[in-house]
């Protein structure tokens, strides 16, 4: 094996699954539609590579490894740019259609025609690096002002690429859950629109529409694979993303949707613990991970909602075995190709990886030769000052 993760660092349960109906009740078909009907219509949009990994895939032991990059997605280097950005369109479309009585399409905020209503209309949100990265961008792209607010551990390098897209960034000293309370009350003081990727009591809308944002890559992706997949394996974090791209697999598979596997940082493990209690359940984050996009103690509800019924299992990494996922991808086997991937994208295929170690794991999961599985490298190089560290050799940051 090229890769050997301790088994004893993995955590593992078994989902205690709900039925229902919420992967079309909550982020409805005709809401994926939408979203993917406006994005496509960006300027700059493109289909993301889906990368077969085929030599990994032998290598371990299972039937196909299809990797999802969405470092190249909008030049943005991430998932992300589908989401924050298109919640902001949604929150401009509302709030200058309430302001002039009139039904304001979303091609008329793409094209500009309410520069100067949307540069009235402040939007704030907080974030680890890529979230704010799409709402900064967005609101370049659409005329309105934006206060992205960051935790004490976001690097710096993060913080700039924000503001080269014109964001005002206000940094805290506490963790990512803090700084989510603090421009939630900030702009309730200000008459501001938080623009936010989780959601909580009587706040819906925009962490719907994130989620809906994140169709357009899941539905690239099935397009693009010649069979369904047996099993995803997706980054934790709020549970956006994972909800979204699970329910859109739903829609489009049916009964042959893919075993769906969370994967999060066992320093930051809230959909874990919410498994295993059976409800969303926070965790205080005491130490920062290296996967500084999942750093999150407290999951989303409408997330969950989705995830109670579509998650089959649950699995935690240590970090020590992130850095080395990342080599490998930048200095893969002979015959896959060199894929450039941030700390937070190789989380799926770790857990992979050292799953396929494990018997006792890999039989838990139905992990096999025949196992075709799905990942979505969410982020490529976000921080280069990071990944250049880990490219030299190191493992902790």
């Amino acid at each position: 094996m090229t890769l050997h993760f301790p088994a004893a660092d993995l955590g593992y349960i078994e989902a205690r699954r709900a039925s229902g109906d919420a992967a079309h009740r909550v982020i409805t078909p005709e809401a994926f539609a939408a979203a993917r009907a406006e994005i496509s219509a960006w300027s700059g949009y493109a289909p993301t590579p889906l990368v077969s990994l085929a030599t990994l895939a032998a290598e371990i032991g299972v039937g196909r490894l299809d990797y999802k990059d969405e470092g190249p997605r909008f030049g943005l280097g991430s998932f992300k740019a589908l989401g924050g950005a298109y919640a902001a369109q949604r929150v401009l479309q509302q709030q200058i259609s309430a302001q002039t009585g009139e039904a304001v399409s979303l091609e008329s905020i793409r094209n500009g025609e309410h520069r100067d209503a949307c540069a009235g209309i402040t939007l704030v949100s907080a974030t680890d690096g890529n979230h704010g990265r799409s709402l900064a961008w967005g609101c370049e792209r659409f005329g309105a002002p934006c206060n992205i607010y960051i935790h004490a551990e976001v690097s710096e390098g993060r913080a700039e690429a924000m503001r080269r897209y014109g964001a005002n960034v206000i940094r805290i000293d506490g963790d990512y859950d803090e700084s989510v309370r603090l421009a939630k009350s900030e702009a309730d003081a200000n008459g501001w629109f938080v623009v936010s990727d989780t959601s909580w009591p009587g706040y819906s809308q925009p962490p719907l529409d994130v989620m809906s944002g994140y169709g357009v890559m899941t539905l690239e992706a099935c397009e693009a694979l010649a069979e369904p997949p047996t099993h995803v394996f997706l980054q934790g974090g709020v549970g956006g993303m994972a909800a979204g791209v699970a329910a859109a697999l739903r829609q489009h598979y049916g009964d042959d949707s893919p075993r769906v596997v969370i994967v999060e940082p066992e320093l930051a493990a809230c959909l874990f613990e919410s498994a295993k209690s059976g409800t969303a359940t926070s965790v205080a984050i005491e130490t920062e991970t290296i996967m500084a996009g999942l750093s999150c103690g407290e999951p989303s509800p409408l997330a969950w909602e989705i995830l109670a019924e579509e998650a089959s299992d649950f699995m935690t990494i240590p970090d020590p075995t992130v850095a080395p996922t990342v080599r490998l991808l930048a200095r893969p086997l002979e015959g896959d190709p060199a894929l450039d991937a941030g700390e937070s994208a190789v989380a799926g295929l770790a857990a992979v990886i050292a799953a396929r170690q494990n018997d006792a794991l890999s039989a838990q999961l139905g992990l096999d030769a025949d196992a075709r599985v799905l990942l979505f490298g969410s982020e490529g190089v976000t921080d280069p000052e990071i990944f250049e560290k880990i490219m030299a050799g190191s493992d902790a940051l």
